[in-house]
């Protein structure tokens, strides 16, 4: 079994988009191992998202990321990583596949209702962010 992480963004929240998502998750084969809404603090965005620091849309970023309730997950199933970014979605919603979730609740690049990690190292860093041990089910496969 793999991990991964993903956030259920503030736009999709805020739309009430966050059951739907999950039930594609779940319907995918992913158990979810740790869940919780949080109101990402700027700086835990600034954490977060500090591999674009610098980058012209980086400011925006974490004004988004932190102008509402967002959704953070850790799940689970074979081949995590890429099963979820093949059901996330491009990262513009207007190039995302049919039935992929950021084609059907994305808005824009920035406001594309969903972040999937991209790689098994990066899904640990991501819900050392959020998560303890303690929050996690089966704890002991992120060892800190």
């Amino acid at each position: 079994m793999e991990r991964t992480f993903s956030i259920i963004k503030p736009n999709a929240v805020a739309a009430g988009h966050t059951g739907k998502i999950i039930d594609s998750i779940l319907e995918r084969g992913f158990r979810i191992v740790a869940m919780r809404m949080v109101y990402m603090s700027r700086n835990t965005a600034a954490k977060f998202y500090a591999v674009h620091y610098g980058k012209e849309f980086y400011g925006r970023l974490l004004d988004f990321m932190s102008s509402g309730a967002s959704v953070v997950m850790l799940l689970e199933r074979e081949d995590a990583v890429n099963e979820l970014r093949m059901l996330a979605g491009h990262t513009d919603p207007a190039q995302a596949e049919e039935g992929t979730l950021r084609r059907h609740f994305g808005e824009s690049v920035t406001r594309n209702g969903i972040h999937a990690a991209d790689g098994v190292e990066n899904a640990r860093r991501e819900a050392a962010l959020f998560f303890t041990e303690d929050d996690i089910m089966d704890a002991g496969y992120f060892p800190s």
